[in-house]
């Protein structure tokens, strides 16, 4: 079953980048780091760089994981938008399908500056996560999707490794609680439903230090 959910995930996001790359065209990447420079660098950093726990790390993630997030926060034709939040709304309604794209890819070109892990238990309990799994809970090991490093695939899944505890730990509860729901045919929905608080915090603060 975990399989199946898989591959359709992953047929999905490949048709989806597929027609993301058609429209988005060639990227302008002086005008995105004017945005980077005026617009995002008080949550974000120019660099991507986020100097505050609560807002991820931008840097070095895939361009097409960006592309398709700001596209998410972005309303459309009437349509609310598939990523609720206020604040990256009102962010992304200025900028148009060039903007999101350039934005994307300049982030994900710029080098990344990993959080570290802050607690030895909760390190070794999602180290045992995030290579195994929870048989017990029917939960898949993260790495099966996001890589051993955490490194993701790009264009599927997104690079995790260095990401702050706290964002992590808020986007899996936000995914459990359904608060966030853009995951393609419901995989990190399905799958946080079956985390327990702990083994949230667990998975995130190994997350922060994956390298």
């Amino acid at each position: 079953m975990i399989r199946t959910t898989a591959l359709a995930v992953l047929t999905v996001l490949c048709f989806s980048v597929f027609a993301a790359d058609e429209a988005k065209g060639k990227p302008d990447l002086a005008k995105a780091r004017k945005i980077a420079e005026t617009v995002c660098i008080a949550c974000h950093g120019v660099d991507g760089n986020s100097a505050l726990p609560a807002n991820p790390i931008l840097a070095g993630q895939g361009s097409a994981y960006l592309f398709k997030q700001l596209t998410d926060f972005k309303s459309a034709d009437g349509r609310p938008a598939a990523r609720n939040n206020p604040i990256m709304a009102g962010m992304a309604a200025t900028l148009s399908a060039e903007d999101m794209n350039s934005l994307a890819v300049y982030f994900s070109q710029q080098k990344r500056k990993p959080s570290m892990a802050s607690d030895e238990n909760l390190v070794a309990a999602g180290r045992v996560i995030w290579r195994k799994g929870d048989f017990e809970r029917g939960i898949p090991a993260c790495a099966g999707c996001h890589g051993p490093t955490g490194a993701g695939v790009p264009a599927q899944y997104p690079h995790l490794a260095g990401q702050y505890a706290d964002y992590t730990e808020l986007q899996l509860k936000n995914f459990r609680s359904e608060e966030r729901s853009n995951d393609a045919q419901k995989a990190m929905r399905t799958i946080a439903d079956k985390f327990s608080d702990k083994q949230i915090k667990a998975v995130a603060d190994y997350i922060a230090g994956l390298r």
